[in-house]
């Protein structure tokens, strides 16, 4: 998930300073990012635990 947020609002700068990468964003705002990361992976999560626990999904092997 964090590898599709990190390109979300970079913006390069149009002068450079010597020694960075001429690809390096303004700011990065990488708090934000693992944010917006942990919310999306949170509700990832509470999406396959209810499917999980609800039995839509059956996974648990019943013998008998």
């Amino acid at each position: 998930m964090l590898f599709a947020v990190l390109p979300w609002g970079v913006r390069v700068p149009d002068t450079h300073e010597p020694g960075h990468a001429t690809s390096a964003p303004e700011r990065p705002l990488l708090w934000r990012k693992a944010a917006i990361t942990s919310v999306i992976a949170a509700v990832l999560w509470l999406v396959a635990f209810y499917l999980i626990e609800s039995d839509l999904i059956p996974l648990r092997i019943t013998t008998g």
